[in-house]
């Protein structure tokens, strides 16, 4: 279990994989911690330096006071996160809300991104109408009063029949998100546009959705891969919002894959590839 002060945050991040490796740094959905990642992190690290973390108050990492969090706040956490662990340069994959984290790090930080890939994201998620019922919800109730809807959007429901017990756990990562960190993020994406930002990004990207994701449908992804020039789409088959999961060695041969071209195309072009040191620990 690894911690490290990043900025003003406290964070609990992992770090695995072999020394001298180019990073790949994983970015996680709202209301989940980094194990979310747990499937491609055991095969990424085989090759390269897998970076997990749990984001502003959310898993293990620090939850201060005040609930309004916007994503370039949290975009840099995670650029604080890169320099307390000396990392200048990473291949940025994140879900949902990570996806948008991303988006804003791509666009605002382009030399700390080698390529970016995108899971279950949009550059605008959701009616600001319905982040503030879930908001009010939860001021109410706590985060357990929206697990049930939520679970519901996160897996098929052929996943809900076939893997209960993994369902379930997900509803426990869920209800024990501090309220205050749901809300913080929830705030995040409510408030955020990505549009303008995905249309300066230039590294490789790879844009990925369930065919059956409701809180980033197809039709989001798609708008989103062609806002982010040269963008490559891929829709994997029977999986809802939490691909990772679902759907994991699907979504780890696209990314394998895709870091493997996009690690030659950078090191071909030389413009990204640096001095030899970049994306390196």
């Amino acid at each position: 279990m690894s911690f490290i002060r990043a900025g003003a945050l406290v964070v609990h991040y992992d770090l695995c994989g072999p020394a001298g490796a180019e990073v790949v740094m994983l970015a996680n959905s709202l209301g989940t911690n980094f194990h979310v990642w747990d499937p491609q992190a055991a095969a990424l690290s085989r090759k390269y330096r897998v970076l997990r973390y749990d984001k502003r108050g959310h898993g293990l990492t620090e939850c201060p006071p005040g609930e309004a969090y916007t994503i370039a706040q949290l975009a840099q956490d995670a650029a604080a996160l890169l320099d307390a662990l000396a990392i200048q340069r990473v291949h940025f994959c994140g879900l949902s809300i990570g996806g948008m984290i991303g988006q804003k790090l791509a666009a605002t930080a382009p030399e700390r991104i080698a390529s970016l890939t995108l899971c279950d994201t949009a550059n605008r998620i959701g009616p600001p109408q319905l982040w503030n019922d879930r908001i009010a919800a939860i001021r109410a109730d706590g985060v357990a009063a929206i697990a049930a809807g939520t679970l519901s959007r996160w897996f098929t429901p052929r996943f809900h029949a076939s893997h209960e017990a993994v369902v379930a756990g997900f509803a426990i990562m869920l209800s024990r998100t501090p309220a205050a960190g749901y809300i913080g993020c929830a705030t995040a994406i409510r408030d955020e546009d990505l549009a303008s930002d995905d249309a300066r990004i230039r590294c490789p990207t790879l844009v990925v959705v369930g065919d059956q994701d409701q809180s980033t449908p197809v039709a989001s992804a798609q708008a989103l891969a062609a806002a982010i020039g040269g963008a490559r789409l891929e829709i994997v088959a029977d999986a809802a919002h939490i691909s990772p999961i679902e759907q994991p060695h699907v979504l780890t041969a696209l990314l394998t894959d895709f870091l493997a071209r996009s690690g030659a195309q950078t090191n071909e072009d030389g413009e990204d590839a640096g001095d030899g040191t970049d994306a390196r620990l």
